[in-house]
């Protein structure tokens, strides 16, 4: 367990309820939501400083496709991946921030958000995630994807950028640096993306609020 401590305040006072209902109004209007400096500054340092402390062995490699159709494609996907649990303080703290943030959408969009699980990434040099969707209408419970990023002193020349592909916007996508605390929420079934090759380590969180489909007894 690390010996980082949590941060004294999850939220950041007063900015936390306008960020949500800055994210709200972005969702509902796009199906997207993209804010520089959007986690408090605290936890985002915490968390990049959790990430790279984290055994090499807790990062298993990611693929695609879940259960039987589940498999390894490195020039698909190339990043490992760490499943958070809220075993420290400061993932405790991330997933309360997080919990906030869907409790806030639930009030403000009426989604039904039920759950969320989230992991840390880790793509090397050269590592991409090609072109996707995070869930397939009617296949899956996944609602809303997040994504934060935890590179501190990153540039636009370090590469690394997720694209977008929102039907609004031209082919070439929107381009989102992997800077410390930049936040990005959308529609998991609406909004295919790309994670570009990147010149140096890159750290982040992909989340999912999923709703839920169990039946009613």
């Amino acid at each position: 367990m690390s010996s980082l401590q949590a941060p004294t305040s999850v939220l950041d006072g007063a900015s936390a309820p306008l960020l949500f209902d800055l994210i709200a109004n972005d969702l509902y209007r796009d199906g997207y939501s993209v804010h520089t400096n959007a986690i408090p500054i605290e936890l985002a340092a915490l968390l990049a400083a959790e990430v790279r402390l984290l055994p090499v062995n807790d990062f298993k490699k990611a693929g695609i496709g879940r259960d039987q159709q589940h498999r390894l494609k490195p020039l698909v996907r190339g990043d490992h991946i760490s499943w958070i649990n809220g075993n420290t303080l400061v993932t405790q703290a991330w997933l309360a921030w997080a919990a906030s943030l869907q409790m806030a959408l639930n009030q403000r969009l009426l989604l039904g958000l039920f759950s969320f699980e989230s992991h840390f990434a880790h793509y090397a040099i050269g590592d991409v995630y090609t072109r996707h969707q995070d869930a397939f209408k009617g296949e899956t419970n996944r609602v809303l994807s997040l994504v934060t990023y935890l590179n501190p002193d990153w540039n636009e020349a370090d590469g690394g950028q997720l694209v977008l592909y929102p039907k609004n916007l031209n082919q070439s996508g929107l381009q989102v640096s992997p800077c410390l605390a930049t936040l990005v929420v959308f529609l998991s079934e609406e909004i295919p993306h790309e994670v570009l090759a990147a010149l140096g380590d890159r750290y982040s969180i992909a989340g999912w609020f999923r709703v839920n489909n169990a039946p009613i007894i």
